[in-house]
């Protein structure tokens, strides 16, 4: 299982986000190229792809490629005809995909956390229930949350003090930080909840993968892995916990390893803002993938980040490539 970010996928003679961002034949083809031999090599299975700006593109590029299975549930916006915008998510996978839906908010829980009326995820969440082999039917969840972009920028004022100028700025980076931040949170929440019911309502496996856009341990995703409540209704209640829980699939694997004697590596980050790195792209898994789990069928027995084009990028290689890594797990049956 694979989560890709594809960064501005986009087939010319389109433009991203403004008229100048168009990109030639040459580097169409480099980008589909790059996407192409990343997927040959790694072989992942079922892929949660974000920053889908052209699906046709893409499902014809995956399906040369063994994958059957495409989907998505939304479109971007279209502006003057050419000029994209609002990417969207994609799941492809060899396996059969037996239904794929848009998620869609608890308008109600919405109202009550204090949204407005409308309230929508920047990105619509895809949910795909994926026949996967000795398991069945699994959720599989793609994401692309709200990214750390402040909701609106300061643009300097010529009529104002540079004093005056840079507080009105630190203003707007307050605001406009923490109102992304609230969208992010919200959108999770919202997801979250969704997830939940429909788990109770079916009873199937859970995958939750894509760009998060913030570390998990940060407050407004860290309810998506927790494994508390802050008073307990019912006695025993970490048993019915376990159940709809998700776990980082990162964890599981180093579980897994220290099971086994293996020495424990550091994990590499999915994306870099200058010379600092962080992790924003994720896999979560339900318990039936955790080995700790007596009566799981899989356990995480592989957990890559490629990141070759970020740390040592060769121009005629990775010119058209991502500004993410590419984290994928194997998932294997326990003996």
């Amino acid at each position: 299982m694979a989560s890709f970010n594809l960064f501005n996928y986009l087939a010319p003679p389109n433009a991203y986000y403004d008229f100048q961002r168009i990109y030639s034949a040459e580097q169409w083809d480099k980008k589909q190229h790059w996407i192409a031999d990343y997927l040959k090599a790694h072989q992942p299975d079922v892929i949660g792809f974000q920053e889908v700006f052209s699906p046709e593109p893409l499902k014809t590029l995956v399906a040369g490629l063994g994958y059957r299975y495409f989907h998505v549930v939304d479109r971007p916006q279209v502006t003057d005809g050419f000029i994209y915008s609002h990417p969207v998510v994609a799941i492809a996978s060899r396996y059969p995909v037996i239904g794929a839906d848009a998620i869609v908010p608890d308008t109600g829980l919405a109202g009550a956390m204090g949204l407005k009326a409308g309230f929508s995820f920047s990105r619509k969440v895809l949910r795909a229930t994926v026949d996967l082999p000795h398991i069945g039917f699994c959720d599989c969840y793609v994401v692309h949350f709200k990214s750390k972009r402040p909701l609106f920028d300061y643009q300097p004022d010529k009529t104002l003090s540079d004093e005056k100028n840079t507080l009105e700025q630190l203003k707007a980076q307050v605001t406009g930080g923490w109102g992304a931040a609230m969208q992010r949170g919200s959108e999770a929440a919202l997801l979250f909840v969704e997830m939940l019911s429909r788990r109770e309502a079916s009873g199937l496996p859970m995958i939750l993968m894509g760009d998060f856009n913030n570390s998990l341990s940060q407050e407004e995703l860290l309810f998506l892995t927790t494994r508390l409540l802050r008073a307990d209704a019912v006695t025993g209640s970490d048993v019915y916990l376990e159940k709809y829980c998700l776990q980082d699939a990162w964890d599981l694997f180093q579980a897994v390893a220290v099971s086994r004697g293996k020495a424990s590596s550091g994990r590499r980050p999915s994306h870099y803002y200058g010379a600092k790195g962080f992790v924003l792209d994720y896999i979560l898994l339900s318990r039936e993938f955790d080995a700790g789990y007596q009566l799981s069928l899989f356990e995480v027995s592989g957990y890559e980040t490629y990141d070759r084009h970020l740390i040592n990028p060769i121009f005629d290689r990775d010119g058209e490539s991502s500004d993410h890594a590419i984290p994928m797990v194997t998932l294997t049956l326990r003996k």
